[in-house]
């Protein structure tokens, strides 16, 4: 409540006195209630590139050529001007300011893309330890690719997508993974998820959750892959015992860890035998034939053993909007092969663990400070207020459970960690403006971050754009935001 509103004088408490313990990053992020933008530059000529977003250490912008070939990354220079005057904010900018090199610089251009790929411009994985960078390109998907070795039908194809692994410092590629007539959702990384050093990938086609490490050498390295089979001697085992069975007659290692679980559960719940069965007859072999044909949406790890899996119909694995598609979740150890939970997607419960563990569904890293800057409503007083606001006001209870399940499994770094979404720091508008990395139709109103401790001033605004109408040649303007982290 009595922090100082001077920078200098607080850069000097800072020196002559220490955080309690576990509170370095708080004290870190209060800077940012007296460094705030104050200027907008509008027209900034720009090269003809498409802007990914930055690192989130602040080091990198990534962006691609535009005709999707190769990697192009920039170093900010961060302070390109200054002012000592006493009234610098009725001042205009040089003329230079209007220059994109005035703020980046390219640090390299590499080609990532061969004969018939396209680098995928949503896709972007930081390993923050190494510095490395993964991106993915990919030939067209078909969508009438017959289902063979084992594919699942209804999955689009892609002949090849490629995991390109780059040092970030000088654009070296260390290291390619290559995927043959699969299919895996590359969009937004949402087939995709990076924890530490471990990469897991879904392919939808296969039903296959392949887990690479990334060295520190560089390389991919297989670790395991789970989907029909579960351990590492698992196909040795049935090949060996079970040669004279169809192949066809065996559900993958998965799939019968997962009706086990749920045969298990409901077994549990009655102990008279007669209604017992009843309660299997009427939840389990009933539906038995829907678990059977669940497939793998989405995957992300919860720590190094754990992984949160959901499960949906296969139209749903593949729709651009999967909300209205019936959705389950299970918690899959991958050391003990075990299914530990498993929920329907508008459970209580899960919903309840979401609300006051929201952290562990956003692991990234344990070694990362990334973690320690993000705002969410099981850290954040303010921002639980807010959700809970939001849940009372909501008419239809089991919907609303619903639809904030929906964003679970949550797509990886794909929240900005800048201390200006702290909602300890300021507030805003949330329909405008969010730590979530997606576009948003633009508005001519400018966004406003107010104070959040008392007097609660308004520190500064963010202009999306000159004043002009929202809709151009008929089409709606949509906007992207790139925030990135500073902290000394």
């Amino acid at each position: 409540m009595f922090r100082s509103k001077n920078v200098t004088a607080r850069i000097f408490e800072r020196q002559i006195s220490s955080p309690a313990p576990g509170t370095s990053f708080v004290r870190a992020r209060r800077f940012y209630e007296n460094i705030v933008p104050s200027h907008t530059t509008f027209d900034v000529e720009c090269p003809d590139i498409l802007f990914r977003k930055f690192s989130d250490d602040g080091r990198y912008l990534i962006t691609f050529s535009r005709n999707h070939q190769d990697l192009i990354v920039y170093r900010p220079t961060w302070l390109s001007f200054s002012c000592r005057d006493q009234d610098c904010y009725n001042h205009d900018l040089p003329s230079k300011a209007n220059k994109f090199e005035s703020y980046f610089t390219q640090l390299y251009r590499v080609n990532l893309a061969s004969t018939g790929e396209l680098i995928c411009k949503d896709f972007f994985l930081y390993a923050d330890k190494n510095r490395f960078g993964l991106f993915a390109t990919s030939t067209a998907q078909s969508l009438d690719a017959p289902a063979v070795d084992g594919a699942i039908p209804g999955i689009p194809s892609i002949e090849k997508i490629t995991f390109h692994l780059v040092r970030l410092d000088d654009g070296v590629i260390l290291d390619e993974r290559v995927f043959s007539n699969d299919y895996i959702n590359l969009a937004h990384s949402m087939g995709v998820y990076l924890y530490d050093d471990l990469v897991s990938i879904v392919s939808l086609r296969y039903q296959r959750i392949h887990i690479l490490q990334i060295r520190d050498s560089g390389n991919l390295v297989n670790v395991r892959s789970i989907g029909e089979y579960c351990r590492e001697d698992d196909e040795l085992f049935l090949n060996s015992s079970a040669q004279n069975i169809p192949e066809a007659s065996f559900l993958g290692g998965l799939k019968q860890r997962l009706l086990s679980f749920i045969f298990r559960g409901m077994w549990n719940e009655e102990e008279n035998p007669a209604l017992r069965m009843q309660c299997l007859k009427k939840k389990f072999y009933f539906h038995f034939q829907d678990y059977a044909d669940l497939v793998i949406w989405k995957v992300q790890f919860l720590d190094r053993q754990h992984l949160l899996i959901k499960f949906g119909s296969v139209d749903g694995g593949v729709a651009r909007n999967a909300d209205t598609h019936p959705a389950f979740f299970a918690v899959y150890n991958m050391e003990t092969t075990e299914i530990v939970s498993f929920y329907q997607s508008s459970t209580d419960e899960l919903y309840t663990l979401f609300e006051l563990f929201c952290d562990h569904f956003h692991s990234s890293s344990n070694n990362s400070s990334y973690m320690n800057f993000l705002s969410t409503h099981s850290n954040n007083i303010h921002a639980l207020e807010q959700l809970k606001s939001n849940k009372n006001k909501s008419t239809n209870l089991p919907q609303y459970v619903k639809k904030m399940l929906c964003a679970l499994p949550i797509n990886c770094q794909s929240q900005s960690p800048s201390a200006y979404f702290d909602h300890s720091l300021f507030r805003y508008d949330e329909k405008l403006i969010s730590a979530t990395d997606r576009h948003r139709q633009s508005t001519d109103h400018p966004i406003k971050f107010i104070l959040r401790r008392q007097p609660n001033t308004l520190k500064f605004k963010i202009k999306p754009g000159r004043s002009q109408a929202v809709l151009i040649h008929g089409r709606k303007r949509y906007l992207h935001f790139c925030s990135i982290q500073i902290c000394r």
